[in-house]
């Protein structure tokens, strides 16, 4: 989908905010209160949040303003009319709009409208290289709420520039206000047609495999995340994972499914197998979506969306069956080491790098998270690595890395409730006081915190 104002071009998206339902009253929520510290340092005090009615006149607006200009496929003076009048009623629940209309549009001058109209309504002079970045930081730290029917509005944003994200943007347990576009598409492939092109991250089905002496292509310093099961071993390169992001695999005579998020710098594996009766193994995709720089990944049989992190089901048939999938241990290490520890390891082949070599956590992602995260738990810098588990209480734990492998290789003890850490292959991995697996993986401590809030954190 293209936008301009004068030439307002459009692929079907129409009406945007019809669905917007009039609320009674017009009480003034406070956001301040219930906020963190850190955010009002980093973001400011956040304006008051009306929870009443839109009058019938600003109404009227948001019609002009989004639906008609949808339609009519140009941006006129009626249209900026009423985005004035936008800015001017002191809703800033109607920013989620703008921003996500932001996200596709190209034309300067269209966005410097929506920009302007955005300050406006939070109380702020956006005017930075990433307006819309710096919006959405806002939206997600001051935790604006969304306006009614905001699913339905958001949706045929979506779907006006892409027809297959229809079936993702679903009723379930997901908050739809922090799912943005990644830059690319769906990758709605066939299941196993790994080479099949795309204009998308293409997974990995069935993906060859070599042995530890074939692989000569990778240096000893090359990163590479080990998986073991049933005491089958095998190493997934980071050049690999960096250009697939999803490996649908079999090891040891178990499915899995392997999302590797880039932004997020985490690779989990999830056990696609043993599943209730009636449901059919889930073949991970990646969605194309973000929700707080995190990938959205779902299931190309169902299109239900999973929460990446935990292994649950949001939306579809699969949220529906409460499905929840187990995950197994996760060692980031260098291939050197674990070659040497695990010699009989097998290895993705390296035709599955497509050709690339790319270190995106050392360039890319430098400074920071490069889409919108709002604010972060300052209790480590954002991309300090962790390493995340679950108690058997359900209490979520992250290990700072850098301390837990100074405190391991000097023969100290870590152990937080029933979860042991213990060193593998130059790497760390979780286990139980039984000395059992509990699926702990490696991620950036900004994601982690995101999707596990109340975490405790080693060392305090």
């Amino acid at each position: 989908m293209t936008l301009k104002s004068g030439s307002y071009e459009h692929s079907g998206l129409v009406a945007v905010l019809v669905g917007i339902a009039v609320l009674c009253g017009s009480a003034v929520q406070s956001q301040t209160a219930a906020l963190p510290k850190y955010v009002i340092n980093e973001f400011g005090t956040p304006p008051p949040v009306p929870d009443g009615a839109l009058s019938a006149a600003l109404q009227s607006s948001v019609q002009t303003a989004f639906v008609t200009s949808m339609s009519d496929r140009v941006w006129s003076d009626d249209q900026t009319n009423a985005l004035a009048e936008i800015s001017a009623s002191k809703d800033p629940r109607l920013v989620w709009l703008i921003s996500d209309l932001m996200r596709f549009v190209p034309d300067r001058r269209l966005s410097a409208e929506l920009s302007s109209a955005a300050s406006a309504l939070l109380g702020k002079d956006f005017r930075t290289i990433n307006t819309w970045g710096d919006i959405t930081d806002h939206l997600i730290a001051w935790d604006i709420p969304a306006p009614p029917n905001y699913l339905q509005a958001k949706r045929a944003i979506f779907v006006s520039v892409f027809e297959g994200w229809e079936r993702l943007f679903d009723k379930g347990d997901v908050d739809w206000r922090l799912v943005s576009w990644g830059g690319v598409l769906i990758d709605d492939r066939p299941y196993d047609t790994t080479d099949e092109p795309c204009n998308c991250i293409p997974a990995a089905d069935n993906p060859p495999v070599t042995s530890a002496q074939e692989a000569t292509w990778l240096d000893d310093d090359d990163i590479v995340f080990g998986i073991e099961v049933n005491g089958a071993f095998r190493a997934y390169p980071r050049q690999i994972m960096e250009v697939r992001e999803m490996v649908n695999d079999t090891l040891g005579g178990r499915d899995l499914g392997i999302p590797y998020c880039t932004l997020c710098g985490a690779a989990q594996a999830y056990f696609t197998d043993q599943l209730p009766a009636g449901i059919e193994r889930p073949i991970l995709r990646t969605s194309g979506l973000l929700s707080r720089s995190n990938k959205v990944m779902y299931d190309l049989n169902t299109y239900s969306v999973f929460d990446t992190f935990r292994g649950e089901a949001l939306t579809g048939p699969l949220a529906k069956r409460r499905l929840k999938l187990e995950q197994a241990n996760v060692v980031a290490t260098d291939w050197g080491t674990w070659r040497t520890a695990h010699p009989e390891t097998t290895v993705l082949a390296e035709a599955l790098a497509l050709g690339r070599d790319p270190d995106f956590r050392n360039g890319r992602d430098a400074k920071g998270p490069i889409f919108p995260v709002g604010g972060v738990d300052p209790r480590l810098p954002v991309h300090e690595d962790i390493i995340g588990v679950i108690t058997a209480s359900g209490q979520p734990v992250a290990f700072q890395r850098s301390a837990a492998l100074i405190a391991l290789r000097q023969g100290a003890s870590i152990k937080v409730g029933d979860i042991r850490l213990k060193l593998d292959a130059g790497g760390i991995e979780a286990v139980d006081t039984d000395g059992a697996d509990v699926g702990s993986h490696q991620a950036f401590w900004f994601a982690w915190s995101q999707f596990y809030p109340q975490t405790t954190l080693w060392p305090e």
